[in-house]
């Protein structure tokens, strides 16, 4: 299976709520956003670990964010590396905000096919300002 295959298979299972299948993709002690900081926004908390990515999606779930658009549309592959562009639209479970975003998700994996590196390049005012409920 090649890494464009492995991250198709972890969006596939983001979208049936498989979180248990994307955390067996996930290195034990993988880093997760953590060159960004998260602001307060739950899900944008950076850390490592596969605990910290359960708390990821515990804190982007329907109790926080409303998905109405989840698109993947294109995988950039080079090395160990894959860079998916991804439509999003949500609205904040708590603040009824709505977030319309054209994010950048890289993956980078290990010699085994897991998850060792994960950072979003999203508009963070926007996931901010949705959060605290405040105009952007």
């Amino acid at each position: 299976m090649s890494n464009v295959d492995r991250v198709q298979e972890i969006y596939a299972a983001f979208g049936r709520g498989d979180i248990p299948y994307i955390l067996d993709q996930i290195a034990d002690d993988v880093s997760w956003d953590e060159e960004v900081p998260g602001y307060g926004v739950a899900y944008l908390e950076p850390g490592s670990g596969r605990d910290h990515v359960a708390k990821f999606f515990a804190g982007a779930g329907a109790d926080a964010l409303e998905f109405d658009r989840f698109e993947p549309l294109n995988f950039l592959a080079g090395g160990d590396q894959v860079a998916a562009i991804i439509r999003v639209g949500a609205r904040n479970a708590a603040t009824s905000r709505r977030i319309d975003d054209y994010e950048v998700h890289v993956w980078t994996f290990g010699a085994d096919g897991r998850v060792t590196r994960f950072a979003h390049v999203v508009d963070r005012h926007a996931h901010v300002s949705a959060w605290r409920d405040e105009d952007p």
